[in-house]
């Protein structure tokens, strides 16, 4: 990992970070008059929030542009070498939880964290979907399938001999599980709303 030199990492980690701090959430929801969406909900700038305004396509490009901006990270930094693309897709994931522009107030990082394992290990991302899948489907609640499935992510990059990327993934997961802290309080006491349910 460091053979490719601190100052050429550290670089890779600021251009992600730059990338992944474009709030497309907020940009968004602003193009269509729809205010600033940190002003309803969780004050968050994913799509799970955007969803609150009620606009199901503004949500659902946010989800696709906050993943694409973790892939493409990984991609092009990748180009240089695997190790670039490790820190660049670090970088993204903390730039769109910290980002720069709105004063490091950010989303929960998971499509971004998808993102940046599509980028860097598309076996992974279909163990993700499907372990979020199976969650949701048994469950309900969005906020756990993520949980789960993130845990699940860094053992099976493990077992896939991706040892690297599982232990960024381990990082990524841990902090995943800190910015989703309220959901898990919800899901203990039983509070947590449901897919599909109203308000």
């Amino acid at each position: 990992m460091l053979q490719a030199g601190l100052p050429a990492l550290l670089a890779a980690l600021i251009f992600g970070y730059l990338l992944g701090s474009i709030p497309f959430g907020l940009v968004l929801t602003r193009l269509a008059g729809l205010g600033d969406v940190r002003a309803i909900g969780s004050g968050n700038i994913g799509a799970t929030n955007v969803l609150r305004t009620g606009n199901k396509k503004l949500a659902a490009a946010t989800l696709l542009l906050d993943m694409l901006k973790g892939a493409a990270t990984v991609l092009i930094a990748g180009r240089w070498g695997p190790e670039f693309a490790l820190a660049a897709g670090f970088g993204a994931f903390l730039g769109h939880l910290y980002p720069i522009w709105i004063g490091f107030k950010g989303g929960k990082g998971v499509a971004t964290y998808l993102g940046v394992l599509i980028g860097l290990a598309w076996k992974g991302a279909l163990v993700f979907a499907l372990v979020w899948l199976a969650v949701a489907f048994a469950t309900r609640y969005s906020s756990l399938s993520a949980l789960v499935a993130a845990i699940a992510v860094p053992v099976a990059l493990y077992l896939f001999g991706l040892h690297d990327t599982a232990l960024l993934f381990v990082v990524m997961t841990v902090i995943v599980f800190i910015k989703h802290r309220a959901n898990i309080s919800r899901l203990l006491s039983g509070t947590e709303g449901k897919i599909g349910a109203k308000g």
